[in-house]
């Protein structure tokens, strides 16, 4: 049995099924609580494309539909998205713990925990869509979140910074508004679901922002104009306002670095 947890980690990756890789997840879950050796030496798999149920259809953001919220299927097809952001994490962080060797021990344990929450968050929105009717793969989704991470496959440094603080505090963003979008349609249950995902988002971000500032020490390099350097090239769409200030600062952003975010989503540097 395996049981170092960056080779489980890799293991949860290349699971091609929603219950396979939930399954993995369990078992990765469960040696890391059982304290388990961490190889740090190992050099992980550059894995290009991950393990994937055949359904849902990946399509281009544009290519998918807009829907009310005032219909079932509206308020379905708007959790099926969010899911699909969960699982899509799943994989980043098991891929982080599996790529990037001679971190600290903290860095995998970190990002461990990280991938059983984002299992948890999506285990209740499976949930929430068969209670409405639907399960996941009934709508299309897109492959943004993986397409970051090939990105920035070949440096740590760069992973933190574009999937957790851009990629991901993005969610710390959205989520409030959707929040109050279905709480006025009455969605109670969906609400608390996504309000258990937002609290807990906020420090995913924040160990994003730890191990960044890690990173920029190891390199002596300034982590705030480094951060903004890596937005330059991202385009606007993952930087435009208005932003979740409250959330975003208990997740390590500094002042400096939203002034930066602002005027680059401005196009004013």
């Amino acid at each position: 049995m395996v049981s170092d947890p960056r080779l489980l980690a890799r293991d949860v990756l290349m699971a091609d099924s929603v219950a396979s890789k939930l399954s993995a997840v369990d078992a990765l879950a469960a040696i890391a609580e059982a304290g388990y050796d961490i190889d740090v030496a190992y050099q992980g798999v550059d894995v290009i494309l991950p393990g994937r149920p055949y359904k849902p259809q990946l399509v281009p953001p544009k290519a998918l539909p807009k829907r009310s919220l005032l219909q079932n299927e509206g308020r379905a097809a708007l959790l099926h998205a969010i899911a699909h952001i969960e699982f899509n994490a799943i994989d980043l962080a098991c891929d982080a713990v599996q790529r990037f060797p001679n971190m600290p021990n903290g860095f995998y344990a970190d990002w461990i925990r990280v991938a059983t929450d984002e299992a948890r968050h999506f285990r209740l929105l499976q949930e929430r869509l068969a209670a409405v009717g639907f399960s996941y793969g009934d709508f299309a989704a897109h492959d943004g979140l993986w397409e970051m991470a090939l990105r920035t496959r070949h440096d740590c440094l760069a992973r933190m910074a574009l999937v957790p603080r851009l990629l991901e505090a993005r969610g710390l963003d959205v989520t409030p508004g959707m929040i109050a979008k279905l709480t006025q349609v009455g969605d109670a249950e969906s609400v608390r679901i996504l309000e258990i995902i937002l609290h807990e988002e906020v420090s995913h971000v924040a160990i994003g922002t730890h191990w960044f500032n890690y990173c920029c020490r190891e390199r002596v390099c300034d982590p705030e104009s480094t951060f903004l350097d890596l937005l330059r090239d991202v385009g606007r769409g993952p930087l435009r306002g208005p932003y979740n200030d409250n959330a975003r600062q208990l997740a390590g952003f500094t002042p400096a670095e939203m002034l930066g975010i602002t005027a680059l989503a401005n196009d004013a540097i």
